[in-house]
């Protein structure tokens, strides 16, 4: 069966026509774009800039293959990793954490699934390229950006800056890689003093790919996404933006019964930004938004129902989620002493689903079925976060936050066992949590370094997989026991920076009371439960970049995660072994050569039975190492060719993270999804 369908081929078609027409155009662009360039260099690794905060370019090329996806991109930054499913769509992990202790927002706003098994997750609807910046804070070191956020924020957000005079810039990409892997990317923007206009595009498609003893991995995709944005800038103080977008895909997925038929995403924004209202008040932001995701997922678009299955014949599921919500923040500065941000957000999200088959099935057509509503999830927070420099090179960054949050679940099982039938009930929980850190920085005389140490709290309510996904038990008794969880964590590092060499280290140790476990079932098909435990958690990452002389540079990061489970004596299940990445980097003006050889250790801390809301321990994993080559070069100052070969050695592997093979007919059946074998890749960048 082929993975295209119509919208999709049409989107693909004018896409690849829009950037065949900007590559074309590149020369007639105005002199002020000419003086930008791109730089010839294929990122692999990405340097923590400052104190727990990373921030990154997602529009240079990088190695491994340039990211389909948001968790794509992230898994490229220490500390990261991601559960594979098939060949897009994993869901991220930072320092072992998932789900909604890593909060992902675009543009300020949340953006949720509504798969119960995550076939969704938030950066499965992210198109990284058609983004200007992607910023992660580690741990809970910050409170402006929502509740819950114990492993840490990731922020995908566009910049646009106001233009003094008319002009217009845009770039352009087209991939090509193995498994049929072809992306076309295009970001136009033109504008004037009144306003400007931004308009983006991606197309990303892939056939199986193939694991290091060439056996086919059921795992080929197809997505889509654009997006508008239109700013009215009356003065350089006032600026009023209003963005839209939508989206679709496929995605086949070796770790489940049934495939992701569709991935609609809808999306406005209205944002206004007011400057220097005064004279310590700098800034007003006043944001709106809503995000809407359909998703389907089938056992017949993208295979055959499996007679000996659990599932012999064609079924569907569509479930949708609503997201909307909205940010009220100031932010005051006096002189390089003090600065605050203050302010106000909230988020409210309904989930609805229905179930059927095929049209003219005996189950009946899904979507001639009505939608219904299981869970209703509302958050109302306020936050203050400050920065107090004293002493010359001295620093204190301290935050507080309270938030309301409100669920409300309306299919709840009660009773049921003994011959007795089950009943659905609706429940609701409202909590108050409170989170708040502190933090010390302090700039070190004999060296050029900042050393930094801080401490912070967070509760975060139980999520939507943790209470009424697959793997949670769904009943009223569980709804209501179910306590949030509550992470106290401790952070210290040190940063340095010199004129040849770039080093960070930053180590973590918390302890977790009522960390929510999930137990999965014995039995196919039976469900599981979500528990609370006590835990403890420690690691950190560490990296260093060197420039060996004018054209050569080494780079190494390093990065752990460690947990136990101390309620019953066992690991924590799901975290990723001890990982290292060693970077040797050739550069001239116009050129650059690379090598990258990635190292992960076996683990052998594990948690049979157990897991996170996404995947279980399987049992131990072991070790590799995969090793990668790449180059680029700068054809003039707007072009720039790179490639890559991943996995030059065509290593078999599979990641400790994953989540189970689910042993597909006319697959070759493994423990766990294997990774893709050598795969070889070319990109080429333009701007205008």
């Amino acid at each position: 069966m082929t993975l295209t369908f119509s919208r999709a081929a049409t989107a693909r078609r004018a896409l690849a026509l829009a950037v065949t027409l900007a590559l074309s155009g590149v020369a007639h662009a105005g002199d002020a774009a000419a003086a930008t360039t791109l730089a010839p260099v294929v990122v692999t690794a990405t340097m923590q800039d400052s104190p727990l905060t990373v921030t990154a370019d997602p529009k240079q090329p990088r190695q491994p293959v340039p990211a389909s996806d948001g968790a794509d991109f992230l898994k490229s930054i220490p500390g990261f990793s991601t559960i594979r499913k098939g060949g897009s769509n994993g869901d991220p992990q930072l320092r072992g954490m998932s789900g909604s202790r890593l909060n992902i927002l675009v543009d300020g706003g949340m953006l949720a699934g509504g798969c119960p098994s995550r076939m969704d997750p938030p950066t499965a609807y992210i198109a990284p390229q058609l983004y200007d910046r992607v910023t992660i804070v580690k741990g809970p070191e910050t409170v402006l950006y929502g509740p819950g956020n114990s492993a840490g924020v990731v922020l995908f957000d566009r910049e646009f800056a106001r233009y003094t005079q008319r002009s217009y810039e845009g770039e352009a990409s087209l991939l090509f890689g193995s498994a049929g892997r072809n992306d076309q990317n295009l970001d136009l923007r033109a504008g004037g003093p009144a306003g400007y206009l931004g308009l983006s595009a991606n197309h990303t498609h892939a056939q199986d790919y193939a694991d290091g003893d060439g056996r086919r991995v059921h795992s080929r995709y197809e997505r889509w996404n654009a997006d508008a944005t239109l700013g009215w800038t009356p003065g350089e103080d006032t600026r009023l933006e209003l963005a839209v977008g939508k989206g679709d895909g496929q995605a086949a997925y070796a770790f489940s019964g049934m495939d992701g038929a569709q991935f609609l995403r809808e999306s406005a924004a209205l944002k206004w930004t007011q400057e220097h209202l005064g004279t310590h008040w700098e800034k007003l932001e006043v944001q709106a938004y809503t995000n809407y995701a359909d998703h389907v997922m089938d056992n017949y678009t993208l295979r055959r129902p499996d007679p000996a299955s659990m599932m012999p014949m064609a079924m569907a599921s569509e479930v949708a989620r609503r997201t909307s919500g909205g940010r009220v923040a100031g932010s005051w500065s006096w002189g390089e002493v003090l600065e605050l941000q203050a302010g106000l957000d909230g988020s409210s999200s309904v989930h609805t689903g229905r179930m059927g088959g095929p049209a003219g099935s005996r189950m009946g057509y899904y979507k001639d079925q009505p939608r219904t509503r299981d869970a209703r999830m509302q958050d109302v927070g306020l936050f203050a976060e400050a920065r107090w420099a004293f002493g010359g090179a001295q620093r204190l960054v301290s935050g507080a936050r309270v938030d309301r949050a409100q669920v409300r679940g309306y299919a709840l099982k009660v009773g049921g066992g003994m011959g007795m039938p089950t009943a659905r009930v609706a429940a609701s929980r409202v909590a108050t949590l409170p989170a708040g850190f502190l933090r010390y920085e302090r700039d070190l005389s004999a060296l050029p370094a900042t050393f930094y140490a801080g401490i912070g709290q967070v509760e975060r309510f139980p999520d939507y997989w943790e209470l009424f996904g697959r793997h949670a038990a769904g009943t009223l008794a569980g709804f209501r026991s179910l306590q949030p969880e509550r992470t106290t964590q401790l952070d210290i590092g040190l940063q340095y920076h010199s004129e040849r060499a770039k080093a960070w280290v930053s180590a973590y140790g918390g302890q977790v009371h009522d960390f929510i476990l999930m137990r999965y079932p014995t039995m196919p098909m039976a469900p599981g439960e979500a528990a609370n435990v006590q835990a403890r958690i420690a690691g950190g990452e560490a990296g260093a970049s060197y420039t060996i002389s004018r054209h050569w540079k080494a780079d190494a990061t390093l990065a752990y995660a460690w947990g136990v489970n101390r309620t019953e004596g066992r690991p924590l299940p799901q975290l990723p072994p001890l990982e290292a990445r060693f970077g040797l980097g050739y550069e001239t003006a116009d050129w650059s050569f690379g090598a990258l050889w990635r190292l992960a250790a076996a683990q052998r801390r594990v948690a049979r039975g157990e897991g996170n809301i996404v995947g279980q321990d399987l049992g131990p994993s072991a070790g590799f190492g995969v090793f990668s080559l790449n180059g680029a070069y700068r054809i003039d100052r707007r072009f720039t060719l790179s490639a890559g070969i991943d996995n030059l050695f065509d290593k078999t592997y599979a990641e400790h993270v994953n989540a189970a093979n689910a042993g597909l007919a006319g697959y070759v059946n493994t423990t766990r999804v294997n990774e893709p074998g050598r795969t070889l890749w070319i990109k080429l960048d333009a701007r205008l």
